[in-house]
């Protein structure tokens, strides 16, 4: 399934995050001294792993924006099938002369499980993923593409990364097929 043709298929719980929103805390005056324990490894790995979520959904609208593809910064969020589906999808619609414009939010993103003692540590996130604002247009024109009046444009995504020498990878991204 196209990723594209998945996220153009339905969620809303929570506060939106925007796939582009900065995740630096900003800190007042009157802040908490930082504490110099030990941070929790796995509080650590589930703030790391929907930080990493944000970046490939702002990666994917980069590769899909660009007709030519030239976006190499997918790499560093996403590994193994999705990145290859991701890269392929975009592809595709590049060929049939499309781009996508706009932008992916998702709300209600919460980690559901997390795996840190297996040999390859894993973290599943729930999502409400909303494509109604990520719309695809023709190439050359900027015409906004037909789209079938009723598709799903906020539906619960489950997501799962794992940790690779490189860092945090979305692994897997799979609409679920409800609407949220």
């Amino acid at each position: 399934m196209l990723y594209a043709a998945a996220a153009l298929a339905g969620c809303s719980s929570g506060e939106d995050t925007t796939a582009t929103e900065s995740t630096a805390p900003t800190l007042s005056a009157s802040a908490a001294p930082v504490s110099t324990a030990p941070a929790d490894p796995e509080s650590e790995a589930k703030s790391t792993a929907l930080t990493v979520y944000r970046g490939f959904w702002r990666e994917m609208q980069a590769l899909y924006a660009d007709r030519n593809g030239t976006t190499k910064d997918l790499a560093q969020y996403a590994a193994s099938e999705t990145l290859s589906k991701a890269e392929s999808d975009a592809q595709r619609a590049h060929a049939q002369g499309r781009i996508y414009l706009g932008e992916v939010t998702f709300s209600g993103a919460m980690v559901t499980k997390a795996e840190l003692d297996n040999p390859t540590p894993r973290v599943t996130l729930s999502s409400c993923l909303d494509v109604s604002r990520w719309q695809p247009v023709d190439a050359k024109t900027r015409e906004p593409v037909t789209l079938p009046g009723d598709r799903i444009t906020k539906y619960q995504v489950v997501t799962t990364l794992e940790k690779w020498p490189q860092g945090w990878r979305v692994v897997r991204d799979k609409p679920q097929g409800k609407k949220c």
